[in-house]
């Protein structure tokens, strides 16, 4: 095969303008930005001479508004990188030294095609895919890879890492990752800000928040990290990580008790919330504000005026909204928290106003054609076993047994950087050390993971390919276009699983589709494609009020409080507040709960190596509060221990006001290969899973801190 680099063609007249406009002055060029943000931004690329000079948001996309995040503001940084990988590598040293050698394309996929071929005749289910959201993107995703792996028989891949917990709940609560439309927060009159650092992961929901706050609506903020966003709040509730549902439960007792509810609503349009076994009602009043500050570790009167506020709203005819976000469900009881909080605007008809209601997530509204795009089909009959990418260093050390199936022989991995961002990495790190697991990355850098691998494949950036994407934080469907060919010998994902589908022998038409094909698949006659080549969006035709007169995606048509499918699968039915596996205040050996936000400057561990954004955050940090930091005689640059039962941590600490007593931050996610000992915070997580959606508990997590050395 050849090595020559091309963009997959594209049968549509602007496409070859943009092509040819290189050689007649700057271009613009449209695309979206593929990173896991739930602002999904709209971004123009100007292209001088074949080179694209800068990236900025697109003034013409309502949501975006001509304004980026210092992140993508800056992506041309991480398109011509120095590091970037521009050409196929083999492994030339042990596991994990990062040796590599340069090799041609067609030798790399000859020889993975050879080591993948006898384990598939062995047990395809000895392969193991695994990917997330390194591109948000619906082409450059699982589209090609999907058909591949079907095809194969490969093990499933549970994509749980972020946000399968929350996910489950809204289903069983709302029927779907629905909610209301984030552009009516900016006629709210109480939003609740809950579980998010909004200005560093949503800045484009803070503008419609700040137009809220000019119009003199109140904000709170509710999150364990005295963050960015709740120093701008009015109020700020620093509750215990895991303690969010029994304070929904709270809220819900004081609404009862001062009949803040709307109870013709609460008639019409839910299900159970009285019961003559119990039902939400009675689970709610079991819940005194005064039990919700003991566990919480926040006063109780604090409780009564969020419960105020919120009430009054319903009382006033006025909106409040609440905007959910996925940090407050990574521990055991997740799920249930964020059931709990998803109930709360139907018990006082908040759903009925337009700016009223819960947001967590509109990724379930986007009629995405997941059949179409990766074809399950291909697995003619089969049902291979599912690896919960959450436990995946637990899943390369398994051996072959009845319960688990065949031992994992081989890993490919796209699109994600596991050894970094993957819980408790030690094992993670363990499992990809192994001198017999055959392992394939495409990448752009040479992550923590890359660094394990058998064959690094080079990977295009979003700036170079073709894609789709729907959001998760707005309810616009956005065409990314190629601004400029792609650097190097660097592939398209697609085009490396067309080009290693033919290596394997895969004969279907479907592994020759184009990329404009899947792009035009993807949402089928439900999206006009040509309004996405024109404008670079479309906004889908959705009610203001989805839920004024219920009609949630529900099996009753309700919101469902009492969830029957949860009662079904052994789980309660109604919401309710779990301890999480490693509770504050149980453990005398390890006496602090530890959290890892991530940096405001890097998005998961994607940006990391981008200078001008790693000079930002300076170094990888623990925030200690300043009671916490005098006991252990830590001052601000001492050198720390981080440590519990799974591993431990060097970092340098920082006393600071945005740690709450009991509670440290590990900032995240840098790679390992930036921590002092080739670590990082993940080193101390743990492989548990959430209540509900197999999710993983990177907030459920009991530490000790000793202090080492002062910095130099």
């Amino acid at each position: 095969m050849s090595n020559t680099i091309s963009i997959s063609p594209i049968a549509n007249p602007d496409s070859k303008a943009g092509q040819s406009s290189h050689a007649a002055g700057p271009a613009q060029v449209r695309g979206a930005c593929p990173h896991d943000c739930p602002d999904t931004c709209s971004l123009l690329t100007t292209v001088e001479g074949g080179i694209a000079t800068r990236v900025q948001g697109n003034p013409d996309h309502p949501h975006t508004g001509g304004v980026l995040c210092n992140k993508v503001s800056r992506y041309t940084e991480r398109t011509y990188h120095p590091e970037r990988l521009l050409q196929p590598l083999k492994r030339s040293g042990p596991k994990g030294s990062g040796q590599f050698e340069p090799v041609s394309w067609e030798a790399a996929l000859a020889d993975i095609a050879a080591r993948l071929k006898p384990i598939a005749a062995r047990d395809p289910e000895a392969i193991v895919p695994y990917s997330y959201a390194g591109t948000m993107g619906q082409v450059q995703g699982e589209s090609m890879a999907g058909r591949f792996f079907h095809k194969l028989g490969a093990s499933f891949l549970d994509r749980t890492i972020c946000a399968s917990a929350g996910g489950e709940a809204l289903t069983q609560t709302l029927g779907g990752k629905v909610g209301m439309r984030v552009e009516f927060f900016a006629e709210s009159k109480l939003i609740i800000i809950w579980g998010s650092n909004s200005i560093g992961s949503n800045l484009h929901f803070w503008r419609y928040v700040q137009q809220a706050k000019r119009a003199c609506a109140k904000l709170v903020c509710i999150d364990p990290r005295k963050s960015e966003t709740a120093e701008k709040c009015h109020e700020h509730i620093a509750l215990l990580p895991g303690t969010d549902a029994a304070l929904a439960l709270a809220l819900m007792h004081e609404l009862i008790t001062h009949d803040w509810l709307d109870h013709d609503y609460i008639a019409q349009h839910t299900l159970g919330w009285q019961d003559p076994d119990g039902g939400l009602r009675e689970r709610a009043l079991q819940w005194s504000p005064e039990r919700a500050a003991a566990v919480c570790g926040v006063p109780a009167e604090q409780i009564r005026a969020l419960a105020r506020d919120y009430g009054e709203c319903m009382v006033n005819k006025q909106p409040a909204a609440i905007r959910l976000n996925y940090g407050m469900q990574r521990v055991r009881g997740g799920g249930n928290a964020a059931r709990a909080v998803a109930c709360l605007p139907a018990l006082t008809g908040a759903w009925r106003h337009r700016a009223g209601g819960v947001l967590l997530s509109s990724s379930g509204l986007f009629p995405v054609d997941k059949a179409a795009l990766q074809r399950p089909d291909l697995l003619n009959g089969r049902q291979p076993r599912t690896i919960n990418m959450s436990t995946i260093g637990n899943a390369l050390l398994e051996p072959a047994s009845r319960e688990f199936g065949p031992k994992i022989e081989a890993v490919i991995v796209y699109n994600s950087n596991p050894v970094a961002v993957a819980p408790e990495s030690g094992k993670v790190v363990q499992g990809f050390a192994r001198e017999d697991l055959f392992t394939v990355v495409l990448e752009h850098f040479q992550t923590d993971t890359a660094d394990y691998a058998d064959y690094i494949l080079p990977a295009t950036t979003q700036l170079e390919h073709w894609d789709v994407h729907s959001a998760y934080g707005h309810t616009d469907v956005l065409l990314n276009r190629p601004a400029i060919a792609p650097m190097g010998q660097a592939k398209t994902n697609t085009q490396i699983f067309r080009e290693l589908a033919a290596h394997m022998g895969f004969t279907e038409p479907c592994f020759t589709d184009s990329d404009e094909q899947l792009c035009r698949a993807t949402f089928g006659d439900k999206v006009d494609f040509q309004q996405l080549l024109d404008t670079g969006f479309a906004t889908l035709a959705l009610p203001d009020a989805p839920f004024a007169a219920g009609n949630f995606p529900t099996p009753s048509g309700r919101c469902e409080f009492f969830s029957a499918r949860l009662a079904a699968a052994g789980i309660g039915g109604l919401p309710e507040h779990l301890p999480n596996h490693e509770a504050a205040g149980t453990s005398v050996q390890f006496p602090l709960a530890m959290i890892s936000p991530p940096a405001r400057n890097f998005l998961n561990s994607t940006f990391v190596n981008v200078k001008s954004l790693r000079d930002i955050e300076t170094e990888p940090l623990l925030e200690i509060h300043s009671d916490d930091a005098a006991l252990r005689g830590i001052t601000s640059g001492a050198i720390v221990k981080v440590f519990n039962e799974r591993g431990e941590y060097r970092v340098k600490a920082e006393v600071s006001a945005r740690a709450r007593p009991g509670v440290v931050n590990g900032m995240g996610i840098w790679w390992r290969k930036a921590g002092l000992d080739g670590t990082n915070v993940n080193q101390l997580t743990s492989q548990h899973l959430t209540d509900m959606g197999r999710g993983p508990v990177f907030y459920d997590c009991l530490v000790e801190v000793q202090r080492e050395t002062e910095a130099a």
